[in-house]
């Protein structure tokens, strides 16, 4: 597995998978959509930009907060057009994706590229799965009943309240990538490999220490120092929160397949992904991960397509009698803090 793009299992021919993927094929949905991206592109990094030029313009001031709200929602937006470039949804050429990950991800955003494709391709491979998605390993939240009963001190503690906790510990979550992303770079094993595989390891520390120089510079320039504290508090603890917020209902409180659960790939992507309805909005706000179904169905379908993808792929599971689950974005978070508060409930009976 390489840490410059994100790929699925290969397709077996015959399969369920290999009929619903000609569907999407004969449809078109495949064709890169260069204009499409490249107005997105400029209006995203537009602005970011202008948000930067705005916090210049203002200056000392406590309206600062209002400019690190926007800055947060920019941010975001620009880390989705790191996530599309992973998936090489953007250019056809991996160099070109790279460049497009590196300067989202590395340079503008602050975490590390290669770190977080990595990850993501293994939630790709093996969605919810227990040991091999690290998206559900045991850490600051617990997933199953297993992992819940294993915690000790705190973590058990905010194991049995993480429900509760959940919305309050994203505030985190931007420190965590930038810390994660770190470690990743600069970490090695005992034996002296590296303990993430990346790529251009050299370029990403560089752009990551020019992000940091830049963004602290910058904001310490303008501020005093207790509003460019305040400033940045803000800015992150926001930007971690949507972050936070747009992938949560994707498989949260979704179906955990374990080692001896035998589904083909169209079964595990499905069933283990929930998609959220809403329109629009709803489609620039979480970056178009609403149509989670689709993307770990085809993560190299382009962003624009997955809207058009939908119905093909809803009405083949219809065909097939494989669950498909859709939801509102309430809902979704609903369904996903129940998980979180019944995986809980074995220390709270105690």
């Amino acid at each position: 597995m390489t840490s410059s793009t994100l790929t699925g299992p290969p397709v077996r021919r015959g399969s369920d998978y290999a009929v619903l993927s000609r569907r999407v094929v004969e449809a078109g949905l495949f064709a890169r959509r260069p204009g499409g991206y490249a107005v997105r592109i400029v209006l995203t990094l537009g602005a970011f930009l202008a948000g930067w030029a705005v916090l210049v313009a203002v200056g000392d001031s406590w309206a600062q907060l209002l400019v690190a709200v926007g800055m947060a929602v920019a941010t975001t937006q620009v880390a989705f057009l790191g996530h599309d470039a992973g998936h090489r949804q953007m250019f056809r050429r991996r160099g070109h994706s790279e460049a497009a990950g590196l300067i989202a991800g590395n340079l503008a955003v602050g975490t590390s590229y290669g770190w977080w494709v990595d990850k993501h391709n293994r939630h790709h491979a093996n969605p919810n799965h227990e040991e091999d998605d690290p998206d559900v390993g045991a850490g600051a939240l617990v997933w199953t009943y297993e992992q819940a009963v294993a915690t000790r001190g705190f973590r058990r503690w905010l194991a049995a309240r993480q429900a509760w906790c959940f919305f309050p510990m994203l505030l985190l979550e931007g420190l965590a990538l930038h810390v994660n992303s770190v470690r990743a770079l600069a970490g090695r094993e005992p034996d002296g490999r590296w303990t993430t595989p990346v790529r251009h390891r050299a370029v990403e520390a560089l752009l990551l220490g020019a992000h940091a120089v830049g963004y602290l510079g910058l904001v310490f320039a303008v501020m005093s120092p207790g509003k460019a504290l305040l400033f940045i508090a803000v800015h992150q603890g926001l930007w971690g929160f949507y972050m936070g917020c747009a992938f949560a209902p994707n498989h949260k409180g979704m179906p955990m397949p374990s080692a001896d659960d035998d589904l083909d790939f169209l079964r595990k992507q499905v069933l283990t992904s929930r998609n959220v309805r809403g329109g629009r909005f709803v489609d620039v706000a979480l970056g178009a991960l609403n149509y989670q179904i689709e993307h770990h169905l085809f993560p190299n379908l382009p962003r624009a397509n997955l809207r058009r993808a939908q119905p093909i792929v809803r009405a083949y599971c219809a065909e097939h009698g494989v669950g498909y689950a859709e939801t509102g974005l309430v809902e979704s978070y609903r369904q996903a803090l129940a998980h979180l508060h019944e995986v809980g409930r074995p220390l709270r009976d105690r």
